[in-house]
């Protein structure tokens, strides 16, 4: 036992050290996307996600039980658009609560994307990007001086990618879906998911900045900030923490895609993100909080250099939330209150107030 703490704490030792050996600079090297590449932005979902609790059921299939924990070991190479050798999953952290490491891992490649998209773009000085379908049209208008600074692309991209990941948790909390008549509802706003977006941005953004390929950047940095968050080891810790939030943060009485399978949800989003702890009394390990790009070196709000627009679509224009801002296009300086008023409709759903408490 004594044998194992040890070589753990060694192994944190070396990813630290690590850590600031390669990236302590300031000399950004963009991930190598060619101009045919950034033509198609990436799917919003790259990875497949994860639902939150152990043991769930698919409706009309309750022999299958559902479990999509990982653990450090299994993590993986990190690899732009994902690939075989990426563990992910859910895994639990001690000061970043629940991680969904295919969250993390899309956010960082869509800060990728964006970076690269603008940097083929950068003698312009300016872009429009059409997104597809999700709740509505979207697309973003993007402007900038001509000898913006490489870094400030990098807080960019990161801050615009961050948008599109809040929206996508808003869009399906009112019925929007990846596939057709599959609703996603139950894993809207689920507890880890914004913390995950976030640390995914925020790790993109360090890769970017950092003097290796992006891949293998994120690989390090990846292991590094699990490490830093305290990451328990094994599987069964993970289920086991989930274990200790069910019928509390979610239950397995209903099956997948039941909308009530989360008792509770995390609107948190701006200006950064509070992980979801276990209370312990036997745990004295610090929150990890994140806080959300916002400024570029100059101190300008990198919101003031583009526009995410959203042409609402019939269903969610109708949505009563939705009425209630009588407007058919959304955009992001619209989230926050938006943010706000979901979470007076999560209270009232979900038998007042204290369902939003931890």
């Amino acid at each position: 036992m004594l044998t194992n703490i040890i070589s753990l704490r060694l192994s944190r030792i070396f990813t630290a050290f690590v850590f600031v050996c390669f990236f302590q600079v300031a000399t950004a090297l963009p991930l190598k996307l060619t101009i045919k590449d950034c033509k198609n932005p990436p799917p919003r979902i790259i990875r497949t996600c994860c639902a939150f609790g152990t043991d769930l059921h698919v409706l009309a299939i309750q022999k299958i039980k559902i479990n999509d924990v990982t653990s450090v070991e299994k993590i993986g190479s990190h690899t732009y658009l994902g690939s075989a050798n990426e563990g992910n999953g859910i895994l639990y952290t001690k000061r970043g609560g629940f991680i969904d490491l295919g969250h993390l891992r899309d956010q960082a490649d869509w800060t990728a994307y964006l970076n690269s998209i603008i940097l083929l773009n950068k003698s312009k000085g300016q872009m429009k990007l059409n997104l597809g379908i999700e709740g509505g049209k979207k697309s973003i208008d993007i402007k900038w001086e001509t000898d913006i600074d490489s870094i400030d692309i990098i807080r960019l991209a990161g801050k615009i990618a961050y948008d599109l990941s809040v929206w996508h948790e808003i869009s399906t909390w009112f019925g929007a879906s990846y596939v057709p008549f599959v609703p996603e509802r139950y894993s809207s706003f689920s507890v880890e998911d914004i913390y995950s977006n976030l640390l995914g941005v925020t790790l993109g953004i360090e890769a970017l900045k950092s003097n290796l390929p992006f891949e293998e950047a994120m690989t390090i940095l990846l292991n590094a900030r699990i490490a830093e968050l305290e990451a328990v080891n094994t599987e069964k810790e993970t289920l086991e923490a989930l274990e200790a939030t069910k019928n509390i943060w979610w239950t397995n009485e209903k099956s997948l895609p039941s909308k009530n399978i989360l008792l509770k949800h995390q609107c948190e989003a701006y200006p950064g993100a509070s992980p979801w702890l276990i209370p312990s009394n036997n745990d004295s390990a610090r929150p990890y909080y994140l806080n959300l790009e916002t400024l570029a070196s100059n101190g300008q709000k990198l919101n003031d250099f583009y526009e995410f627009q959203i042409k609402l679509n019939l269903k969610l224009a109708e949505k009563k939330t939705m009425k209630a801002y009588n407007k058919k296009i959304l955009t992001q300086n619209d989230f926050v209150p938006l943010l706000k008023s979901i979470e007076l409709e999560m209270q009232k759903e979900f038998d007042g107030a204290a369902q939003l408490n931890r």
